[in-house]
């Protein structure tokens, strides 16, 4: 019998690349830096999954920072600070992505099984296409290469909205929705595959949630670990993810249970 789940749409920073999602937060942070207007790293987390377009506009409407910014600037943002940030963030953010576009551990491995399963491999992004200009050939000198990319401003509307996981599955040329499983490490990620109709696996410790860099990961006391692993599995969780798991070295067993639901007739 072929294996029941036929495509996994992965998500890339935090889930099969940069342990922690750093990368956007070093972009970020300094890019509202050069306005005169910080922002701290949780903020700069808040909305982390959506199109970098839609995050600094998130960023400005968060109440602090515009109080901040309208301190610095003598008015609150506007339309046209976000785009002028934007601009100044796309290259930023194409260099740190480069930077940090190391493979989380266990990533070639679980691909490789999954293909081997028959099941086709797809991934969406908050990226821009140029911001994934040196993901992409990096990702593939590591063993990595999805069989198809679907990028932020590749689709009318940005997540939550399904639609880059539709155009994914219309390109991979899967369906239903029910067979395939949409993997994430942000909120934002687990409710857009919840919307295209299909399963979800949440990453609690290699992405946003926890937000550390590998080695400062590892460093951690058990306690503290499982402590931040645990608050971001909840978040995870009440997001509408079907399972959580702690990185991409241990999605198999939580896909191999989404293959016998779907066997017994079970939808997501």
């Amino acid at each position: 019998m072929s294996y029941a789940v036929k495509a996994v749409i992965f998500d890339w920073a935090g889930t099969v690349v940069d342990f922690g999602c750093v990368a956007p937060i070093e972009a970020l942070v300094a890019a509202f830096a050069a306005e005169g207007v910080p922002v701290s790293t949780a903020e700069a987390r808040r909305d982390m999954g959506r199109a970098k377009l839609d995050h600094v506009w998130a960023l400005l409407q968060h109440p602090p920072v515009a109080a901040r910014w309208t301190a610095a600037k003598g008015a609150a943002p506007t339309v046209a600070d976000r785009d002028r940030i934007y601009a100044a963030l796309v290259p930023l953010m194409e260099a740190a992505a480069t930077r940090h576009a190391v493979l989380i551990p266990g990533a070639v491995e679980t691909v490789d099984e999954l293909r081997h399963r028959g099941v086709k491999i797809g991934s969406g992004t908050g990226y821009t296409r140029e911001m994934m200009s040196g993901i992409l050939p990096r990702a593939a000198e590591q063993g990595y290469a999805p069989d198809v990319v679907v990028c932020a401003g590749e689709t009318p509307s940005g997540r939550p909205a399904p639609l880059m996981t539709w155009k994914a599955m219309v390109e991979l040329d899967v369906w239903p929705a029910s067979a395939c499983v949409k993997v994430d490490d942000a909120e934002v990620g687990i409710e857009e595959g919840r919307l295209a109709g299909c399963w979800t696996v949440g990453f609690s410790g290699s992405g946003n949630g926890v937000g550390l860099g590998l080695a400062e990961y590892r460093a951690l006391d058990a306690a503290d670990r499982a402590a931040r692993v645990a608050a971001a599995a909840a978040s995870l969780t009440a997001a509408g993810a079907h399972h959580v798991v702690e990185s991409v070295a241990d999605l198999l067993p939580a896909l191999d249970d989404i293959a016998r639901r779907i066997e017994a007739g079970e939808r997501p």
